[in-house]
This record gives C-alpha cells, sequence and structure tokens, in this order.
C-alpha cells in the first residue's frame, strides 16, 4: 500500500509536469498522469514478487520480498525529498573541518549569524542511533498527510549521521531546492593556514565596502600544540606583504644615455 502510493504520486507527478510542458493539461492529462502512475507501481510490485523467488537468495521467499520492498521504499522515499540542505558547523578551529572541507586549510570559512526577522530555523543534527524508519511512520505521513509524522519522517532522514562524524557539530538549514537569497545574515570570513594572499585580498576587496562591516580572521597554529586558533586579520598589515609593481631599469635610473 505505501510503496503503491509513493509510486505512483512519483509517477503522475512527473507524468503531468512533462504534460504541462507539451501543453497538455485539463482533466484528461491529470487522469492519463493517474493512469501511468498506477500502472507503474503495479508493474513494479509484479517485479518485486519475481525478484523474490531468485534461487541465488539465501533466505525465505517472503524475507527476500520483504527486504526489496524496503530498499524500494527507501529509495522512492529519498527521491521524493525534494527538499535543498545548507550545513553549517558550529565550531571554527577543527583541524578535521578545515582538512576536509577548506581544501587543506586553503580555503575559508564563512560565518553566518541569525540575527534577523523573523528568526532563521536551523536543526541540529543528531549523531548515533537507528537509521531505522517504520513503515507506520511513512504511512502517518505520506498517506494520512499527519504533519507531526511529517516532522518525525524529516528528522530521520535529513538530521540523523553516523557517530564518527560528531566532530562537526553540524546544523542545517532545510528549505526548498536551487539558489536563492540566504535567510542568514553574513556576519565574518575566516582564512585558512594556507589560504594564498591574492584570494584574501581579493575577497577582502570585495567585501571590506559592505555597510553591515564584515569581520575578517585569520587561523594560525597555537605554539607546541596540534590546536588551531583564530585572530582578526590586520588589514594594514595584509597589503603590505602583496606584490609590489616591477619597476624596470629605466623608471630606476631614468632613460639610458649614449656617451
Amino acid at each position: 500500500m505505501i510503496l503503491t502510493e509513493l509510486i505512483s504520486r512519483r509517477i503522475e507527478t512527473e507524468a503531468v509536469a512533462s504534460l504541462k510542458n507539451m501543453k497538455f493539461s485539463g482533466k484528461n492529462a491529470v487522469d492519463h498522469a493517474k493512469k501511468l502512475g498506477e500502472q507503474s507501481a503495479k508493474s513494479e510490485l509484479a517485479y518485486i514478487e519475481y525478484q523474490a523467488t531468485n534461487p541465488e537468495y539465501k533466505v525465505k521467499e517472503e524475507v527476500a520480498e520483504c527486504c526489496l520492498l524496503t530498499s524500494k521504499i527507501q529509495h522512492e522515499l529519498i527521491n521524493q525529498y525534494d527538499r535543498g540542505v545548507c550545513c553549517f558547523s558550529s565550531v571554527v578551529d577543527n583541524p578535521l573541518l578545515w582538512s576536509h572541507y577548506g581544501d587543506q586549510h586553503r580555503g575559508l570559512c564563512v560565518g553566518y549569524s541569525r540575527d534577523r526577522s523573523p528568526l532563521p530555523k536551523l536543526h541540529r543534527v543528531e549523531y548515533g542511533g537507528s537509521r531505522v524508519v517504520t513503515t507506520s511512520l511513512i504511512a502517518q505521513a505520506h498517506l494520512v498527510k499527519d504533519p507531526n509524522s511529517q516532522e518525525l519522517l524529516d528528522r530521520s532522514v535529513l538530521l540523523r549521521k553516523a557517530s564518527p562524524w560528531r566532530y562537526e557539530r553540524e546544523w542545517r538549514l532545510i528549505g526548498n531546492r536551487g539558489t536563492q537569497n540566504s535567510p542568514l545574515a553574513l556576519k565574518d570570513v575566516t582564512f585558512g593556514l594556507r589560504c594564498p594572499s591574492a584570494v584574501t585580498h581579493a575577497v577582502v576587496s570585495s567585501l571590506e565596502s559592505r555597510d553591515d562591516k564584515i569581520k575578517f580572521y585569520e587561523m594560525i597554529k597555537v605554539s607546541g600544540s596540534f590546536k588551531l586558533k583564530r585572530r582578526l586579520l590586520e588589514l594594514a598589515e595584509m597589503s603590505a606583504y602583496l606584490p609590489n609593481t616591477a619597476r624596470s631599469g629605466i623608471e630606476i635610473f631614468g632613460p639610458i644615455k649614449e656617451d
């Protein structure tokens, strides 16, 4: 029942969109799309039933069919999550984060503030626990359309990671897919240990004139340890290390005079 509904709904939605692009709409188009959805669901269930009889499976046919159904429900569920997810960390000095996400410390970290009205809603990622999503929860969320069940389902699918990722201390912003304006306010930029000075200069030059007065930092090593810490970037000091214009011999000593 759940898989039938998930497949039918997906195929129906895709068919309606395709027909609309071809300038077909109205009741006939909707009925045709619905019929395609029902046929696709029926075909998929028949295929799963047939696959469960595969003699290579070392379990009973009923168990194999249950596993195949579970896998297909999971696949459909993930495919139908038309949500955009933007990920953030609440720490700035973790060496692993800089290595994994900051181009081996050559990149930069952009800091944001939630000081907006209305307050943007960020969700804390949960680490560990079970990845099991019960069919009863899926049914309540997708068939009954219960908002509380949908919220629990969202947390299970979009806000859960394995325990080894706990060091990221991650938060996620969930919304529509695609490029759009940020609900968060840009607050600061932190440059990695190996960030090229040309990149630093380009970023600072493009942002320092903004009215919201963005702060700029750089990461440095803590002497005698593996720790990192952040310090405010001295903009005047930074410019002193940028390349100067090369001067020719004529510019330095004047034009060549013939004896």
